[in-house]
């Protein structure tokens, strides 16, 4: 879809490890430039947002930056927009108010509450205490892969692989190989929650 222009697409993964990865800015940032690479509309409102601001010799604030994003997804006539926010437990909780993670999981609740009739959300998080109360309010479709056998076979399936053919844990005896695959496919415990949000309508889905 997004090859034929019937769709545009802003994918972002959040990673406590990279500091451009693991709050708002970071996030933003990187769905502009994505998204003005899908459209011609995008692009133009993307530029004038640069010159705007001295060519990029004045920074912008986050609230400008989301401002802008907003301002491309409002624009008419446009092909559908899928935003996907990949890990958002991995942005931190820390004693700055509001934390990196507040910030992000604020930046859902906006876009979703704006009711913006071509845009379509997804997120995949584990459903921290923090995280869940507000999500849950807003999912259209919440899909738990916890609670999915698949996901703990393939699991179980992976570690095995990876304890048969590492050079060193093959030399070890079979009952000590089965222990570290049973231990680590129980405490994997299912790993993701995926929830995903519509901002259009009951009949509306990603």
């Amino acid at each position: 879809m997004r090859a034929t222009g019937l769709a545009s697409l802003g994918f972002f993964y959040c990673d406590f490890r990279d500091d451009q990865k693991k709050g708002l800015r970071g996030l933003v940032s990187s769905l502009l430039v994505q998204l003005c690479g899908h459209c011609d509309a995008y692009y133009d409102v993307l530029s004038d947002f640069y010159s705007a601001h001295d060519r990029g010799g004045q920074q912008a604030s986050d609230s400008e930056l989301l401002q802008c994003l907003k301002q491309m997804l409002e624009l008419s006539e446009q092909p559908t927009v899928y935003i996907i926010i990949d890990a958002l437990d991995e942005c931190p909780r820390t004693s700055k108010i509001p934390s990196p993670r507040d910030e992000v999981v604020d930046l859902v609740e906006e876009l979703v509450t704006s009711r913006i009739s071509n845009l379509r959300i997804c997120v995949t998080s584990r459903p921290e205490a923090d995280i869940a109360p507000v999500l849950d309010p807003l999912v259209f479709r919440s899909i738990s892969i916890h609670a999915e056998r698949g996901q703990n076979r393939d699991i179980a399936e992976y570690v095995k692989s990876v304890v048969n053919t590492d050079r060193e844990m093959r030399r070890w005896k079979a009952r000590d190989k089965q222990l570290v695959i049973d231990t680590l496919t129980e405490k994997a415990d299912g790993m993701y929650v995926i929830r995903s949000a519509s901002c259009f309508n009951p009949c509306s889905y990603l």
